[in-house]
């Protein structure tokens, strides 16, 4: 029988896979694969210290067996919180997960079929983590299985991304003296240090890529003090850039704008990366990051799927009927561009 692509995506939004608990919609994919003629791969992805959740989750990959694989196709199995069951209308599949990345997952699997029924070698790479620190592509990264190609899924509005923006964390750390707030001479805030020091991050000139866009810069967390009447020993700010092209500028521009105020830890960098184009087809710059650069030993990428990012991550997370079935005709068309 038919995958019905529509379908599959609402009983896989349907599972609860926040990250770090994915054990669930794992052993679903692993079952329905395995009942489809795939030779399925369950292996184990550890939880981290800070994890709420003590469940089992794995990666999920899918294949022939002892066949070596030309082109893989791969997604996410994990989402951001909260849960959004799945609902649907005439045009659109609505819940968490729909575009981010449930419903590629449907797509692909789909033509995933359709491929192997025309002889292709084709392979299924279902990890976990991506959300947060893409655990799962790390781990399947030294378990390769050869394959010339790997097609990663993420919501492009079906259009292929020529390059994914890379990313620079950083946390920022300023320190002081406390004393009585009616004193303020008798101590040295944190906080206005770390004021004026992420002041200076907001005007500095980040660098801009020609036909990529510009490098940007978001702080995204803030802490610091110990109460209102009290002249703070310690401030603290995370902050995230949208790297275009390599970091080195970058990092340089914020240790001297905060050179006097406050010390810099970067604590995480995603490299930015181009990637390949094929003629004829509509293309886009990714200003998010991908499992790509964690997935190198899988074959040369092509970033593509349906869905727009703009509504992933939010309340209201959708994904057109039409995009989705028009994704499975994409991945079987660009599969077979790329292996004839």
């Amino acid at each position: 029988m038919t995958i019905d692509p529509i379908q599959l995506t609402r009983s896989l939004i349907d599972i609860e896979s926040i990250t770090y608990n994915e054990g669930a919609v794992g052993i679903y994919l692993a079952e329905f694969l395995a009942g489809r003629g795939f030779t399925v791969e369950r292996t184990p992805v550890a939880q981290p210290g800070e994890s709420k959740y003590k469940g089992e989750r794995f990666n999920v990959y899918a294949g022939a067996t002892a066949q070596t694989p030309d082109v893989v196709l791969s997604t996410h199995m994990d989402t951001v919180p909260p849960f959004i069951p799945s609902s649907e209308d005439d045009e659109y599949i609505y819940g968490r997960g729909a575009c981010d990345a449930k419903g590629i997952i449907a797509a692909q699997i789909a033509a995933a079929e359709r491929l192997r029924d025309t002889g292709m070698q084709v392979g299924l790479l279902f990890v976990v983590g991506e959300e947060r620190d893409s655990a799962g592509a790390k781990l399947a990264n030294t378990q390769s299985k050869g394959s010339r190609f790997l097609i990663n899924g993420e919501p492009t509005d079906n259009r292929l991304g020529v390059a994914s923006k890379g990313v620079l964390r950083a946390l920022i750390q300023a320190k002081g003296k406390m004393a009585h707030s009616a004193y303020p001479e008798l101590g040295e805030s944190a906080i206005h240090k770390l004021v004026e020091a992420l002041d200076r991050l907001l005007k500095l000139e980040l660098p801009v890529t020609e036909g990529i866009g510009a490098s940007t810069l978001n702080i995204g967390l803030l802490e610091g003090g110990r109460a209102t009447n009290v002249i703070a020993d310690h401030a603290e700010a995370q902050i995230l850039v949208r790297l275009v092209g390599p970091s080195e500028e970058t990092r340089k521009g914020i240790e001297e704008a905060l050179a006097g105020l406050a010390e810099v830890d970067f604590t995480l960098e995603i490299p930015f990366m181009r990637l390949r184009q094929l003629d004829g087809l509509p293309t886009m710059v990714a200003a998010f990051t991908t499992d790509i650069p964690a997935l190198t030993n899988w074959g040369e990428p092509i970033l593509l799927g349906p869905g727009s990012i703009h509504v992933a991550h939010t309340p209201h997370e959708k994904l057109a009927k039409r995009e989705l079935l028009d994704a499975v005709d994409l991945y079987v068309q660009v599969a077979q561009r790329l292996v004839r």
